[in-house]
């Protein structure tokens, strides 16, 4: 299989790069330059926000233009990259996977929606809109419109694992790592949904490779883990001493805490973000082959990936920073 991922060289892009070595495809990562391309690629570059930015991909790097099987799009920002991208390989590609978002169902999304659920309106495509939700909706409808049928939408959940560059996981492993007594975002039975990027690699290519198309939800089902079960994971992979102190959900949100940055990964159950992100209907994705690895297998990897870069995760400069200030922790455990 030849592949083409537009991207490539972080998180999402590289697991499916990496996925895709390890089967023998034969892959081109088309990119800006700025981090290092896994090896065993091919790399043109380009930069799909500039006047001729998909030069390379037009011409590909011997002057004669390439085709491949399949093209795997992580864009995150406004869809006339998408469009313009789709557009140019409509004719020279068989299928195109663009990596969505779940964030494009109409907030609050109730627990259990499934892939017709209502949406956000996309943004339009040469709007240069910075809203996630409207952008990865436009980015969808821009797929389609190129290649039809032949798109395949993968909305993805909340994702995790090596590689990753938003900083929630990581930032839970390094704290933990510290030892002490940790504030513990309670219940520990709080079910949590997600999805390890190499999971969500290897469905992808599997389901590109099949030719699938239309929408899927690509996450873990419901209750994969749960809070207790991810932290106490932490611990061991680490190694650490940490004292988990549970603490009750009123307690954290009279202190001013936010759910989800200031504690990654943490929504109080019950309420409609926690609906909304860990309690989707991922049954069309199981039945096409989904298969989810432990989270023990997810937290330890993801160690063992931040100890060989020195303990630090790059970071998307478009995302906040995430995680609680030492003194907001301290003043809620002596509580």
């Amino acid at each position: 299989m030849r592949l083409l991922i537009l991207g490539g060289t972080e998180f999402v892009g590289r697991a499916v790069a990496e996925a895709a070595l390890a089967r023998d495809w034969q892959v081109t990562v088309f990119h800006r330059g700025r981090h290092e391309a896994p090896a065993g690629v091919r790399v043109l570059h380009g930069d799909r926000t500039a006047p001729d930015g998909l030069a390379a991909l037009a011409a590909g790097a011997g002057g004669a233009a390439p085709e491949w099987d399949v093209v795997v799009d992580t864009w995150s920002g406004a869809p006339s990259a998408v469009l313009d991208a789709a557009r140019l390989l409509a004719g020279r590609a068989g299928h195109y996977t663009y990596v969505s978002s779940r964030s494009v169902y109409a907030y609050p999304a109730p627990a259990g929606l499934p892939e017709d659920g209502p949406l956000v309106e996309g943004a339009d495509a040469d709007a240069g809109q910075r809203d996630y939700a409207r952008d990865k909706r436009g980015g969808e409808l821009a797929a389609e419109a190129a290649f039809g049928d032949r798109a395949l939408l993968v909305r993805a959940g909340l994702i995790l694992g090596p590689w990753e560059n938003v900083g929630r996981l990581p930032w839970w492993l390094g704290r933990i790592a510290r030892g002490g007594a940790v504030l513990a975002p309670g219940p520990r039975d709080n079910p949590l949904q997600y999805i390890d990027v190499r999971d969500l690699a290897e469905w992808t290519l599997d389901a590109a490779g099949r030719g699938l198309g239309g929408a899927y939800n690509l996450v873990s089902p419901p209750g994969h883990t749960t809070m207790g079960g991810l932290l106490t994971a932490c611990a061991e992979a680490t190694g650490s001493d940490a004292e988990l102190r549970w603490t009750a959900p009123d307690a954290i949100l009279a202190a001013g805490v936010e759910p989800w940055t200031d504690l990654p990964i943490w929504l109080p159950h019950g309420g409609e973000a926690h609906g909304t992100m860990h309690g989707g209907d991922v049954s069309k994705a199981l039945a096409a082959g989904l298969r989810c690895r432990p989270a023990a297998e997810t937290v330890g990897d993801t160690w063992a990936w931040l100890r060989s870069v020195g303990g630090e995760a790059p970071r998307r400069p478009d995302r906040p920073s995430l995680g609680l200030a030492a003194e907001v922790e301290a003043a809620l455990l002596g509580r």
